[in-house]
């Protein structure tokens, strides 16, 4: 109850009228408040500088320390409390899985046929990383685990992850800092400038990688956006399309081999093998949003 008492003038803040700017500074502001204390033992047992390459072990402490305190900021800068998850699109209905998983199946089909393209046409070959096939296997007493069991295996804690991940960002990016800005300005200005914080944000984590990325990231938080309204204002269907991403994305760069063969430029198919940084991503992205408009029959630009 102290805490509450405590944390009620921040909420008072959300309410008053101040500039959407001011209160997305402050939300982050929160934020990273609360992560702070948290983030800096993290930072100086695993010695990492903002904005230099992570690995993923590494990073994944540091990731983990901060996403799990977004429901409590969301509820922290609320004036409406508890009911503030459902007004940001966060809706506990069956719906709402529903439409997660038909965005996740769409995700993970797109990055299928991009990946399936690219095999056709000799720019990419990729086999299955030998060290999981050489893994003890759970399911019999064989010493050689099946290829099969060995994806599925391995794609598991991938796959929680992935989940995770994708509905906090989406309650964060798509959920309150879209309807923060969305009190100031129109719907697509409001995710135009979102999704450019939600690109931005990510170089935190490595430039280098990141840079290439940056167009690719904005239109994901675009196509996202369409997702929320495609789907009446749920996260649902956005949530699950960025899961979907993060999951197929993720298994393949850490349960194949992968060797692009350097018969087309990287520009095509994503430098430094991110697919958000090649054009081939980019018209995924945009042959995405078109299937969400033209198969929910919502035209948000008319």
């Amino acid at each position: 109850m102290e805490t509450l008492i405590l944390l009620s003038p921040v909420a008072r803040f959300f309410q008053g009228e101040r500039s959407a700017f001011i209160q997305v500074i402050a939300f982050l502001g929160v934020w990273l408040g609360f992560w702070l204390p948290l983030a800096i033992p993290l930072v100086l047992t695993r010695e990492w500088r903002p904005f230099q390459p992570l690995k993923w072990e590494q990073k994944l402490p540091l990731l983990a320390s901060l996403y799990l305190l977004v429901p409590l900021v969301v509820w922290t800068t609320s004036p409406n409390g508890r009911s503030s998850f459902s007004s940001y699109g966060w809706i506990w209905k069956r719906t709402t899985l529903q439409s997660a998983a038909i965005g996740f199946a769409l995700a993970v089909s797109g990055l299928i046929i991009l990946w399936a393209i690219e095999r056709s046409f000799g720019w990419l070959e990729l086999k299955l990383d030998p060290s999981l096939s050489a893994k003890p296997n759970p399911i019999s007493r064989s010493k050689i685990l099946p290829p099969q069991i060995a994806i599925a295996v391995a794609s598991l804690p991938i796959f929680g992850l992935a989940v995770w991940i994708g509905g906090t960002e989406e309650l964060v990016f798509r959920g309150v800092l879209l309807d923060l800005f969305d009190r100031d300005y129109s719907l697509w200005i409001s995710a135009a400038i979102a999704s450019a914080i939600f690109a931005l944000l990510h170089l935190i984590w490595d430039i280098r990688d990141t840079l290439p990325q940056l167009p690719g990231l904005w239109l994901m938080g675009i196509v996202l956006t369409l997702a929320r309204i495609c789907d009446g204002g749920s996260l649902g269907l956005a949530w699950g399309l960025h899961a979907g991403w993060i999951w197929g994305i993720s298994c393949f760069d850490t349960l194949f081999v992968v060797r692009y063969t350097g018969k087309i430029s990287p520009w095509i198919t994503g430098i430094a093998t991110k697919p958000l940084a090649g054009i081939l991503g980019v018209l995924l992205l945009i042959t995405t949003g078109a299937i969400l408009t033209f198969s929910s029959g919502i035209y948000p630009l008319s």
